[in-house]
């Protein structure tokens, strides 16, 4: 079995506009080549699609935006938690002043002594 290889795109293009220029057919290339009429078919297409290109393809730029879009929720998320966990250290801190026995501090709302 033959190991795998990897072509790079200005080959690639190199193929698929020799094929297009109908200087050579898909059989005579593949020959050439020694790749499949298959794969050079494929090439064909993506190349018609436009999706032959260099540099980063739209799947990377729309990955991209993605991840930079997740990265701005977990920051509103973490800031949001942060205020949560305020909120409750808060609600927690004016129970527990509430629960005291009567302190100075909880007595000027009373007036007066016990009643008999």
């Amino acid at each position: 079995m033959r190991a795998k290889r990897n072509y790079s795109i200005a080959f690639k293009r190199q193929v698929v506009e020799e094929l297009l220029s109908g200087s050579a057919t898909t059989g005579q290339l593949s020959r050439r080549y020694e790749i499949s009429s298959g794969l050079i078919g494929y090439w064909k297409n993506r190349y018609l699609e436009g999706k032959l290109v260099e540099g980063k393809s739209a799947n990377v730029k729309t990955l991209e935006a993605k991840i930079k879009d997740l990265e701005q929720m977990v920051g509103r998320l973490t800031m949001d938690n942060e205020l949560l966990k305020k909120a409750m250290e808060y609600s927690l801190q004016r129970r527990k002043e509430n629960s005291l026995p009567i302190t100075g501090r909880n007595l000027e709302g009373l007036s007066g002594g016990a009643k008999c």
